[in-house]
């Protein structure tokens, strides 16, 4: 299993994998490898959240939310201060949820809820459930939102993608890629769509926004993330990440501070 090459972090905290309810944890602390009989949501309400499978890494800043369903093996590296929210979900209350870990966006009213349910005041078992329920409706009614970097299997492709992750900002095109992995252009493309479901440059794109997050978190510029992750001009930076996000660059800086505030 292999997580998103990302900034380095400093001191990076392991720890053993338990985090339940709400917690600030330090940049760069990382939840080992595990899995749960329940269904889990966890919510950087500040900060941003990866979580990674054998399926590849989830991304989710602080406008998303990731789902892990029962049973799968995950990981988590918090970056950023984050003040992250683990909300369990009961097996029996997973079934109007995807099978699938994936990413939702965060509505007001499933932020205001998982805040109640990860903070500290006393609840009856009863009313925690009718939250819980409030909250699944809530993930359940959203399209997914993922900012998922799927895994590849094929040893060419893994090659491809280990090449991307070490420097993002690379414009190497597929063919010279393709010289380093020992394949055609035609067939790193097909594989691309074959085994991770995108083109290489949807893929390359996503690598490059989950960098661009972090460095929109850590306080950098727009201009300066553009140029730190790839992009000839702010502008076409700009485009791609409203695409992925679902705002610009500037908005989603100004909304994650007032969340820190």
């Amino acid at each position: 299993m292999q997580e998103t090459s990302q900034p380095s972090p400093t001191p990076a905290a392991t720890a053993p994998a338990t985090l339940l309810g709400g917690a600030w944890l330090p940049h760069g602390y990382h939840l080992d490898s595990h899995s749960h009989p329940d269904g889990q949501l966890v919510y950087a309400a500040a900060g941003v959240l990866a979580t990674t499978t054998e399926r590849g890494t989830w991304m989710a800043p602080a406008n998303r939310v990731t789902w892990t369903p029962p049973g799968f093996e995950h990981s988590h590296r918090f970056y950023g201060d984050t003040d992250a929210r683990v909300l369990t979900i009961p097996a029996d209350e997973c079934h109007d949820v995807v099978a699938w870990p994936s990413v939702f966006a965060v509505s007001p009213l499933a932020r205001e809820a998982i805040l109640a349910l990860t903070g500290h005041r006393g609840r009856t078992p009863e009313a925690e459930k009718r939250l819980r329920a409030v909250v699944i409706d809530e993930i359940v009614e959203t399209p997914e939102q993922s900012l998922h970097l799927p895994e590849p299997h094929d040893d060419r492709l893994t090659i491809v993608t280990d090449l991307l992750r070490a420097d993002p900002a690379q414009n190497t095109t597929l063919t010279e890629l393709g010289r380093a992995a020992g394949a055609s252009e035609r067939t790193l493309s097909r594989l691309f769509h074959a085994e991770l479901g995108m083109s290489f440059h949807r893929w390359r794109t996503i690598l490059r926004v989950h960098h661009a997050v972090l460095h929109l978190t850590d306080g950098r510029s727009v201009t300066d993330t553009a140029i730190a992750c790839g992009w000839s001009n702010p502008s076409t930076f700009i485009e791609a990440f409203t695409t992925v996000i679902g705002q610009t660059p500037g908005r989603y800086q100004v909304e994650s501070h007032l969340r820190d505030r």
